[in-house]
């Protein structure tokens, strides 16, 4: 299944591997999800992920990277028009659009337009998981 997981997302999934957000990516590295990204989402997961404050060691920064190039899918995202309160988040939406991806995963809905396939982690994993059992 096609996703776009924002960054905020991948944060709080690498600081706690048992939380929902870590639950995600756990399904990412599990094979079960192909994560959607392009160039600009690249660098913005290397620049966040590489912040002072959040001390992730270089190894697993540069693992997770590598790991979202070989098992993702490079997109091509056409530009949108729509006017974004964030418009750094405007790129996670013109890939979710673009590679056609089921879901968009956030812990900010409302920076994106309200949308079935935008949701947060725990909707997710509710729509798509804990309810077929």
């Amino acid at each position: 299944m096609k996703v776009v997981i924002d960054t905020n997302i991948i944060v709080s999934a690498l600081m706690n591997k048992n939380s929902v957000p870590g639950r995600v990516l756990l399904l990412v590295f599990g094979g079960k999800l192909t994560p959607l990204f392009d160039n600009r989402t690249m660098s913005e997961y290397i620049s966040v992920l590489s912040r002072r404050e959040f001390s992730f060691d270089e190894e697993i920064i540069n693992h997770f990277i590598n790991f979202i190039k070989d098992m993702g899918e490079y997109v091509i995202a056409e530009f949108s028009g729509k006017k974004f309160t964030d418009e750094a988040d405007k790129k996670f939406y013109e890939i979710y659009k673009s590679g056609e991806a089921r879901y968009l995963i956030t812990g900010n809905k409302k920076h994106f337009p309200a949308e079935t396939g935008i949701v947060t982690p725990r909707e997710f994993l509710e729509k798509e998981y804990e309810a077929s059992g």
